[in-house]
């Protein structure tokens, strides 16, 4: 950019390129959004206290830059991101050319003070810095709520009338909706080219202003310089009666209400430059993290060499070994074949349903061994689904045994091979096991707890 300008006419080194006033207005911007981010994440532990602020972000943060961009135009000559990237606001001369080089290079002392934002000079940038952004945050909101959809919802919403004898907020309100659907969006659109015909011309140096607004205001932006410098330090030098004592008795305590507005102020207020940019870079880079691909095969590979073993939960039965499920063995209400190995816990008691006082149908919960195997079927999981147990099924025995269709509760119902030997304890009542046990339809095939929501419950495990 300095070297485009240079071409045409000489090289101004006060004069900041485009870039950088980009860059100032693209973290001017994530201000808002970065600490209402911030507000909502608190008002969720602390409701009661934060939500009134919350809904209220917009005329608090208003009110909040006024009285920051006020000091710093005061102090440093700039706004408030202004000062972070190096840069202040001077007013234009109203010369030909408005440029006097000679007397920048022989006293920038007095230049500087000639140059320098008078009160109001201090207020109109205000107004462009608070107040602008705004009113177009605002009319944005309710574009989106009023006016957005208007095409779409059909032409009775665009013909709105209004009602007679109709009040005069109703009237202003009606008039506003007008407005927002036939003028906004033609302003808008004028606003946005407007800004980047100044930024072209600014670009190639065939204007001072890089804004539409600041062309309003008379006032452009330009590099700190060492004059600038200088009386920065010397207004932030803390005066004499605060560093000694005013009168006898008189103590620089930091309650003193004089040292709070002459030293504690100041100081709160200079590191905010500090703290809010690296704030929001840390957000940036968080949300960097979290959504690159880098972050994710990053964490892939630090879960590989973990072995997690399956959630405990007590009053379970024995997990079945991994031979007995290869080979079927405690199939679809099938007998267990003689000669098979039990458990010293096979005889473990199946839950009882705090409703009906009825057994509950379960199955052996997983091993290590058996942990890639579905703890329903026996067979390797192909659409893994976890549920809200935490344990994990293939996708069509969870969802059938959840809806109490699966072979092995229908199986079971009718009266076949005993489940685990819990039919093999059982004495006459028939085949049919219809009144004295439980499928397990809407419950956890393992534990046997319910899923409240049923099927909705069940998520895709990704792997």
């Amino acid at each position: 950019m300095e070297f485009m300008a240079s071409l045409q006419g000489g090289l101004d080194e006060l004069k900041p390129s485009l870039f950088e006033l980009l860059s100032e207005q693209q973290l001017s911007s994530l201000l808002p959004p970065s600490l209402r981010y911030l507000l909502a994440v608190a008002t969720h532990r602390h409701p009661r206290h934060l939500l009134r602020i919350l809904n209220s972000f917009d005329e608090l943060y208003a009110l909040l830059m006024l009285a920051l961009e006020r000091y710093y135009l005061k102090t440093y000559g700039g706004s408030f991101t202004e000062n972070f990237y190096g840069l202040k606001r001077e007013r234009v001369l109203h010369i030909k050319g408005g440029e006097i080089p000679r007397a920048q290079i022989a006293v920038p002392s007095q230049v500087r003070e000639t140059l320098q934002l008078r009160d109001r000079d201090i207020w109109r940038n205000l107004a462009v810095l608070v107040g602008v952004p705004y009113l177009k945050r605002k009319l944005d909101e309710s574009y989106d709520i009023h006016a957005a959809h208007a095409s779409v919802l059909g032409a009775r919403f665009q013909e709105e009338r209004l009602a007679e004898g109709a009040r005069l907020r109703e009237r202003i309100f009606y008039y506003y909706k007008w407005f927002l659907r036939k003028c906004y969006p033609t302003i808008n659109a004028a606003y946005y080219l407007s800004t980047l015909l100044f930024s072209l011309a600014y670009l190639f140096d065939t204007s001072k202003y890089h804004s539409p607004f600041q062309y309003l205001i008379g006032t452009r932006i330009r590099r700190l310089g060492e004059a600038d410098h200088r009386a920065i330090a010397a207004a932030l030098q803390l005066p004499a009666s605060v560093v000694k004592a005013a009168r006898p008795g008189q103590g620089n305590s930091i309650f003193n209400p004089r040292v709070m507005t002459q030293t504690v102020g100041p100081k709160l207020l200079g590191g905010l430059k500090i703290l809010l940019p690296t704030s929001i870079f840390a957000l940036k880079f968080l949300e960097w993290w979290y959504g690159s691909d880098f972050a994710r095969q990053l964490s892939k590979k630090a879960k590989e060499g973990l072995e997690l073993p399956p959630p405990v939960i007590a009053g379970l039965p024995s997990p079945v070994s991994s031979v007995a499920l290869a080979e079927g063995k405690s199939g679809f209400g099938g007998k267990r074949e003689k000669g098979t190995s039990k458990d010293p816990d096979a005889k473990t008691r199946p839950p009882i349903s705090s409703k009906t006082l009825l057994p509950i149908l379960t199955v052996p919960a997983p091993t290590r061994e058996t942990s890639s195997l579905c703890p329903v079927c026996g067979n390797a999981i192909v659409n893994a689904t976890a549920a809200p147990s935490g344990f994990v099924y293939d996708y069509t025995c969870i969802h059938t045994w959840v809806e109490g269709t699966h072979e092995r509760q229908i199986a079971f119902m009718e009266g076949g091979g005993g489940e685990e030997g819990w039919g093999e304890e059982e004495t006459g009542g028939g085949p049919s096991r219809e009144g004295r046990w439980e499928s397990g339809r809407g419950r956890d095939p393992v534990t046997g707890r319910r899923i409240l929501g049923g099927t909705e419950l069940l998520r895709r495990v990704i792997i």
